[in-house]
Parts: structure tokens; sequence; C-alpha cells
């Protein structure tokens, strides 16, 4: 039978037990509480026993998942990633459905990650739909109560109305086309009222529409009779400008002749003028000619002229040259003079020093005492000069100190900028923990033991790129959390800024005794070779209670951190090193051992970007910086202190200086007087002698002058000369020049005098010049006028330039006045009669004759939309098929009425009996392949339960009844049961045999061995 089952197939009568669409075999892989297991179902009655949470309900949940069942149907979850196992991130579910030749094999494969789902038919990818439809196809319908009813469904049968009763049944027992009859024929009444209504609603429309159009009858006479009118004044209007064309190309005949009748005349005229106008050309060719001899005369003129000036400008020049001699001549009188002077003033001035040197006293020795003040001169500057030294020496070790000073002032400003770069992040992130710790900040005197400021500030980043192993590895929690060396500093701290300040802070106390040097479970080079190359603790520093709170709470000390390398080997790392927490280049893994089991269960995260602790600080190298800078500063007051001193020695040792030179140059003074009398003299007498030999001879001077002046004399002769001959060649020119002028006012004369016996002749010429422009001009304008008009015509007409002019607007125009005075009087009538018809438009006209046209459209469609309905009428009876419904009419009691199963009247078994009772009565009709049904008997009390269970059995056991699925925690004593009724027991535990080692035959032969020995 086991073998049946397993094939799906049993040879009884040459048939198989399971009906089409019948449930073979159910597997499930990590689904709920299952990790692996496999169900054979039997082909009738299948009672599935377990206690309470073993599992029962999984099957029922993987039989309505695996058929393409939603989630929220079971009213568990509703999403299917929750009906995975915890900790797996895939499940698979298997349903193998019975059907001949071969069974359907639908595989459903559940993704935690966005709730997806892979379909598999007979192993081949499928859709959802075609799943859907080969299901739909064995008549399976997980969603009906009357066929699937899950545990957490079981309430809800009761509250189904009568039509969902009606339909859930029709679904479960009658054939694919009952429902879909049924949903037919409540379309068809449905649509019979809309027609009925469709056609009420569109009568009323047409009687609207029929009384619109009456009211737009008259506007439409009165528009067709403005019509005639406009159309009549389109006429006139268009011809109007063809008669005012006429009359303008009239006018222009009539110009045309008169401009070629005086254009004869001014011929004429011309032909009387002709010698006359001769005889002036020849005048004017004659004042050319002289004009022309005059203007060359008039060069030659202004040619000589400008050479005349030359020689002009030439004798100046050399008038010129003779006044410069004649001055450089005085001025070396005047200098001879001047010499004379100075030797007289130069002998009086050695004459008086000759005279103080004579009466000079023989000076008394003054060299001792010029020695003396030279010795103490010289020890004071020796003295200065030392000073000068040490004041250099100072300076330089101060500018150095101070340079110093600069750079570490610069480095501990780029520390505290870091510090505050830390500090901006805190305050954005957390801006509670922001002002505990100005508090702290202010109030540190209030602690007996080092506060510490938060986890955060505190920790310093030997390498940034680090940060995210520490920040990853402690809780944001602890990173802003003020660290503690004693309870009682903690709680004063939380009192103040917790329960006083209503901050929401943390705060941790290191433990008792320092973790912060405790040593690590093994060395880090003995984890080399797997790629890792430091501990945590390694990766930062921080003050002694935050390093020991770390390594307590989180063993920093002990949690190593790999490279790439790690993570390509990470098995291999987890199986070697037991370490518990490990990190690799962008991940953490933690590894944990089950206290069942006893198998390593990790995990692994991806690694996030740090925030805090990317900026780090070097405490210690801060510290050696403010050291350093506190020396420098009491060496600077040192070498300001020592400088001043050597400054007042120096002031003191100036003044001395100064006095002491002060004293020799009065010595100096008196035994130099004598000398500088005596070098005076000397030089004076040397001065002497140099202006005794620079005499100047003028009688010498006065001849060389006298010879320069004489030889300009002779060049200013033969310049006089060449003018002369030059004026004599220009009084020729001037005779000409005047000749020329008579000439040409003679013949100047005569011109006029022909001009003005010709002036009387031209003014006739002239009017009949102007005339015959004034006609020219007149005719061009009446030309230009013709064509704008006959273009205003045709535009007016809609005609083309190379259009003849129609016969239809010849024949019109006949009708009408043919003069411009009587279009007009005509066209003014009838603006007036069509101004009479206000308020009229085409669109009245247009919309009448759309009116009208709708009526008619109207009344066609509603004459087919009552043909419609009444043939609707005729073929289905005046029922309501929508409200059509089962009621289920129950009594339990003998001497009570039969009331209708509603789930506020009867009590939870009355209801549960109720339910199974009319699912039994199905039974039999039921064309469905299964039926499930989850707990239901858990409100029935052991009679009914016990009744119900035979029932039961005695229906789902019979021949070519579908499968039956009943589920239940528990069984009552002594039921009947049938051969072909199969008992499916759902145990769990950690002791379980896996399913694959499960032989019933096994277990049967090691029975009857058992036996055997024991009755041997």
């Amino acid at each position: 039978m086991a073998a049946a089952w397993e094939k799906g197939k049993a040879v009884e009568n040459g048939e198989s037990p399971f009906v089409l669409g019948s449930i073979v075999r159910i597997f499930m892989k990590n689904f709920l509480t299952y990790t692996v297991c496999e169900v054979h179902p039997g082909p009738n009655l299948n009672v599935v026993v377990g206690a309470n949470g073993t599992g029962k309900s999984s099957i029922v949940c993987a039989i309505c998942l695996g058929l393409a069942g939603k989630p929220a149907f079971l009213g568990r979850a509703d999403k299917v990633g929750l009906f995975v196992k915890q900790g797996c991130m895939k499940a698979v579910v298997e349903i193998e459905l019975f059907k001949s030749p071969e069974n359907i094999l639908i595989t459903r494969e559940i993704y935690v990650a966005n709730n997806t789902s892979v379909w598999f038919i007979n192993k081949k990818p499928a859709t959802l739909k075609t799943v859907e439809e080969q299901i739909a196809a064995l008549n399976i319908q997980v969603d009906n109560l009357c066929q699937f009813l899950p545990q957490d469904k079981v309430g809800e049968f009761t509250r189904l109305s009568k039509t969902e009763l009606l339909e859930a049944t029709e679904k479960s027992i009658g054939s694919p086309e009952m429902y879909q009859f049924h949903c037919e024929l409540k379309n068809f009444r449905e649509k019979e009222r809309e027609l009925e209504n469709f056609f009420r609603e569109k009568n009323t429309s047409l009687e609207k529409m029929k009384q619109r159009v009456e009211r737009y009858k008259q506007d439409v006479e009165r528009y067709h009779e403005c019509k005639r009118h406009v159309d009549l004044i389109e006429m006139l209007e268009r011809k109007r400008p063809w008669v005012e064309y006429e009359n303008v190309r009239e006018q222009h005949e009539e110009v045309k002749q008169c401009r070629n009748q005086v254009k004869k005349e001014l011929k004429c005229l011309r032909e009387l003028q002709a010698p006359w106008t001769r005889k002036i050309q020849e005048a004017e060719e004659n004042l050319n000619n002289l004009d022309m001899k005059t203007r060359d005369n008039t060069a030659e003129i202004r040619n000589i002229s400008q050479k005349c000036k030359e020689k002009q400008d030439a004798l100046e020049m050399k008038d010129k040259q003779i006044e410069e001699i004649n001055q450089a001549f005085r001025m070396k009188k005047d200098e001879e003079t001047n010499r004379q002077k100075k030797i007289y003033q130069t002998q009086q001035i050695i004459e008086e020093w000759q005279s103080e040197l004579d009466t000079m006293t023989v000076c008394e020795n003054l060299q001792p005492q010029i020695d003396a003040v030279n010795t103490e001169l010289k020890k004071l500057q020796e003295e200065k000069a030392n000073i000068d030294n040490n004041v250099s020496d100072l300076r330089a070790e101060k500018t150095n100190q101070e340079r110093e000073e600069k750079r570490i002032i610069d480095r501990l400003g780029q520390l505290n900028n870091i510090m505050h770069v830390k500090e901006e992040k805190l305050k954005q992130r957390f801006r509670d923990t922001h002002s505990a710790l100005l508090w702290l900040r202010n109030n540190k005197d209030k602690f007996k033991k080092k506060t510490c400021e938060p986890m955060m500030l505190e920790i310093n980043m030997k390498d940034s790129r680090h940060a995210k192993y520490v920040e990853n590895h402690i809780s944001s929690n602890d990173l802003r959390a003020f660290v503690f060396e004693c309870q009682e500093d903690m709680e004063t701290f939380l009192v103040e800024v917790r329960d006083r300040q209503n901050l929401r802070v943390n705060a941790v106390c290191a433990p008792d005794k320092s973790c912060a040097e405790i040593l690590p479970s093994r060395p880090i080079e003995e984890l080399h070779r797997y790629g890792f190359y430091s501990y945590l603790r390694e990766l930062f520093d921080a003050p002694s209670p935050v390093m020991s709170y770390l390594c307590y709470q989180y063993r920093v000390h002990d949690v190593p951190v790999g490279t790439q390398k790690t993570r390509d080997m990470i098995e291999r790392v987890i199986q070697e090193t037991n370490l518990k927490q490990i990190y690799t280049a962008e991940e953490r893994y933690v590894i944990k051992m089950s206290s069942y089991t006893k198998q390593t269960i990790t995990s692994n995260i991806c690694l996030k970007d740090a925030q805090y602790l990317t900026s780090s600080v070097d405490t210690e190298e801060r510290g050696q910086l403010e050291n350093q800078r506190q020396n420098i500063s009491n060496t600077l007051k040192s070498l300001d202190a020592r400088l001043t001193a050597l400054f007042e020695r120096q002031k003191l040792l100036d003044l001395k200086d100064n006095k002491l030179r002060q004293e020799k140059k009065a010595l100096l003074e008196r035994e130099n007087r004598r000398r500088q009398l005596e070098s005076k003299i000397g030089v004076k007498y040397d001065s002497l002698r140099q202006l005794e030999q620079d005499a100047i001879d003028l009688e010498k001077e006065f001849q060389l002058a006298n010879v320069k002046i004489k030889e300009i004399n002779k060049q200013k002769a033969e310049l006089v000369t060449e003018l002369m001959h030059l004026m004599k060649r220009i009084i020729p020119l001037n005779v000409d020049k005047v000749d020329l002028a008579f000439q040409m006012t003679r013949v100047t004369a005569k011109k006029n005098r022909l001009q003005s016996e010709y002036k009387a002749g031209t003014v006739q010429l002239r009017a009949a010049q102007q005339r015959l422009h004034e006609l020219d001009n007149k005719k061009q304008h009446l030309y230009d006028k013709c064509r704008e008009l006959m273009k205003q015509a045709q535009h007016i007409c809609r005609l083309r330039p190379d259009q003849d002019f129609p016969e239809e607007f010849q024949v019109a125009f006949q009708t009408l006045p043919n003069t411009l005075e009587e279009i007009d009087a005509f066209l003014n009538e009838e603006k007036t009669r069509a101004s009479c018809f206000t308020g009229l438009s085409s669109s009245v006209v247009e919309e009448y004759n759309k009116q009208t046209q709708e009526i008619q459209q109207l009344t066609e469609y509603l004459e087919e939309k009552r043909n419609e309905l009444n043939n609707y009428k005729q073929n289905i009876s005046q029922e309501e098929y929508e409200k059509y419904g089962i009621r289920i009419r129950v009594k339990f009691h003998s001497s009570t009425e039969l009331h209708e199963l509603t789930p506020y009247y009867h009590s939870g078994g009355e209801k549960t009996v109720s339910t199974m009772l009319y699912l039994m009565a199905l039974q039999e009709l039921n064309r469905c392949p299964f039926r499930v049904v989850d707990e239901i008997n858990q409100g029935m009390d052991p009679t009914n339960e016990r009744r119900v269970f035979e029932m039961v059995v005695e229906t789902a056991c019979k021949k070519r009844t579908s499968q039956y699925f009943l589920i239940t925690p528990k069984l009552l004593q002594n039921l009947t049961y049938n051969d072909k009724m199969t008992v499916l027991f759902v145990y769990n535990g950690p002791f379980m045999l896996e399913t694959y080692k499960w032989n019933l035959k096994c277990f049967k032969k090691r029975q009857r061995r058992l036996s055997n020995i024991t009755a041997s």
C-alpha cells in the first residue's frame, strides 16, 4: 500500500484510488517549523494528528501556498517571506498532484528578500499565471471555504452571507459552468435594468432636444433673411472697387494725351534755343583756358616768392651769428673782470689768516690728556661690543623660540580644529549629549575621580581608514556615553543632566579593576597566516577608563581585524581559530555555538561607513606640545628680562662714551687749530696761483671776433645779390597775371551778356519742362493707383492676377448700379436693413442642423434599444437572481424550532458541528479533488465529536470520493476507523530521525525480530 502511495497509483480493478487532482506527495524544506519534511497522504481520509506546535497547520500552509494560494487567506501573515524558517533565506514547497498517465509536480521557491517566489511545473520554470491555470483546470480552489478551511478561518464560514455560501457551494460541487451560468443570469438581469434606465434617460433627452429645435427654427429663418442682405452687400462691395478702378483708368488716359502734347511743344522750344547754347559753351571754354594760364602763372610766382623768403631767413640768421660773436666777447670781458676781483679777495683772506697765525702763542703739550681719553674710550667700546654680542645672541635665541612657539601653536590649532569638528558632529547628531558635555567641562570640580567625555571624542584613531571597524563594533549609544571611574560620580552626573535638565544622555562606569592592559587570548603573530594584522585595541588610543570599559564590554583586545585574504579563506578561519568575532576588509562575522545541536552558527554583515571617528587627534602629541609651549613661554620671559638688563647697561655706556668724545673733541680742536690755519693758507695760495694763470688776452679775443664778423658779412652780400635776381624774375610774372585777369573779365562779361539774352527764351522752355514733369508725375500716380485698385478689386473678388473675370460676376454686376454714388447709396440701405437682424450667427444654423441630425440618430438608436429590451424581457424571467442564496437552518433540541445558522445566535460548538455536517453533505456531490479541514473539532463536546468523526470516516472512505484532510491535535478513544483511511502522526524535536532515513519496512522487520527473540 505504501508503494502505491509513493507512485500515486494503486492496482485495484485496474484503476488508481486517487481522483484527478488529489495530492500524492507534499515536500517541505526550510518551511515554518520544518527543515526537511516529506508527507505521503492517502487517497481517501487523511487524519493528521499531533500536539500543538508540532507543525500540523504547517502542512495546511504548504498545501495552500504550494497551490498558488495567497498568504492572507491563511490568516497567519500577509507576506510570503514570513513562512520561511527563521534564519534561512529560502524555502521550498513541492506538491505532487495525481494525473494520468503522469503526475503533475508543482514547486514553489520562496525567498525572504523582497518576498518573491519562483515557480516550477515538473521541474521546468513557469509563471504564476500558468500555475493558476493548471490548478484551475483540476478544479482546485484553496480560496473556497467549502473546500479549504484553515484553522484561522473556521469562524469565517458561519459569517458567509447566503449569497456567498451559494457561490462557494456552486464552485465546490457544481460543474464549472454552473457558477458561470449563475453569474451570467445576474449579469443579464443587471443589464436589463441598465437598458430600462438608459431607455428612460434617452427618451427624456430626445424630448428636450425636440423642444430646443423648435426654439431654433424661427432664429434660422431670420438668419437666412439676414444672409440674403449680407450677400447683396458683399456683391456691392465687390463691384465698387471695379467701378472706382474704371474711373481712375479714364483719368489716366486723359493725362497721358496731355503729356504727349506738352512733350512736342518742349521739343520745338529746345530747337530754337540751340544757337545761343553753342555761343555760351564757347565763352565757357575760353574762360576755362584763361583760368588754367592764371593758375600756372600764380604757381610760378608762389615758387619764386618762397625762394625769396628763404634768402631773407638766411640773412636774418647771419645777423644773429654776428650778435652771438659780440655776446661771446662781452662775456669774456666780464669773466676777466671777475677774475681780478677774486684775486684781490683771496689776497685779503690770506693776510687775515697769516695775521691770526702770527699772533697765536705756542700751544702746551695736550697729547697725554688725549691718550688717556682714548684709553677710556677703547675700554667702553670693548664692553659695548660684548653687550652687543650678548644682545644679538639673545635676540637670535628669542627668534628661534618664537618661531618654535608659532609652530607649536599652529599644530595645536590644527588639533583643536579636529576636536572642534568632532564636537560639531556630536552637537548636530546628539544635541542633549553636547549640552551635558558643556556642563561637565564647567563642573569637573564636583566629581571625586577622573571623568571622561563621550567616547567618540576621547577615542583617537591611529589611522582614519580603520574608523569603520571601531564604529561598527561599538554601539552608537556607547559612542556618545560619558565614562566615569566610580559609580557615585556617574550617579551625580545623571541626577543633574537627566533628572534636573531633562537631557537624554548615556553614561557608563569603568570596571573597578582596569582591563585596559589585559592580554589577548593569543598573539596576533599566530593569526598573520589568516590575513589578520591587528586587534581592535591597537587601532586607536583612548584614556585608561575608556579603554578599560571597551576591553571589558566589547573585548576589543581579542577581536582581530583582517584583510581580503581573510574573507577569501573565511570558512577555514572559522573552523581553525574558534574566534567569536572577526573583521575582514568590508565585513563583520559573528560566530556562535548552538546550545542544543552544538553546531556553529555564523552571521555576517557589511560594514557601514564611519561617521564620527574619521577625525582623530594624537593626545600624546597634544600633551607634549602643551608642555613645550609652556617651557618656551618661560624661556621667552627669562630672555626678555636679560635683554632689558643689557639695554640698561648699554644706555649708561652710551652716555659715558658721549661725554668722553666731547672732551676729546675739545682737546683735538685746540691741537688742530694751528694746523688748520696753515693748511687753509696753503690752499688759498694754490687758488691764487691758479687764478693768475687763468688770465684772458682781451686784445687777441677782439681781433678774432672781427675776423669772424667780416666772413659773415661776405656771406650776407652774396645772399642779397641772389635775392635781387629773384625780384627781377617775379616782376614780369606779376604783369602777365594782371593781363590774364583783364582778359578773364572781358570773357566773363561776354558770357553774362549771352546768358541774359538766353534767359529770356529759357523761361518759356522751363515752364514747358515743369508742365511735362507735373504731367509725368500725375500719370505715374494714376498708373500706380490703377494697379492698386486692380489688386484690391481682385482681392475682394478672390481672383488671381492671371485669372479672367468670371461670368457670374459679370451677370451679377449688370443688375447693380454703375456709379459710385448709386452704389454707396444702395450699400448704405442694405447695411441698414442687415443691422436690424441682431444676435444671429451661423452657429444657430449649425446647431439647428446638428440637433436635427442628432434627433434622427437618437430616434433610430432608441428604436434599436427598444427591440433589444423587448427581446431581453421575452428570454429572461423577471426574477432577482443576485438575491439567490443558501440558508442553513438547524436545531439541536427536539423542543426548539429551526433557526438560521448565524455567527451570533449559536455557540461555537453548534457552529462547528453545523459546519461539519454541511461539508459532509457536500462530500458525495463534491467535484473538487481534495478537501482540508483544520482543527474543526476543538469546540465540540465528546458526543458530537464522536458522531462527527464517524460521519467523516463513513463519508470520506467511500469508493471514488475526493481526498479528505482532517487536522486535529487529539482523538477520542475507541473511535471507528476504516481500512481506507490514513493516519499521519506529526512529531517534532531535536532527536527526530531525518526524513530520508525513515523506512517503515525496516521498522516492521526489526519489530518482528524482537518479537521472535522475546517469544523464544
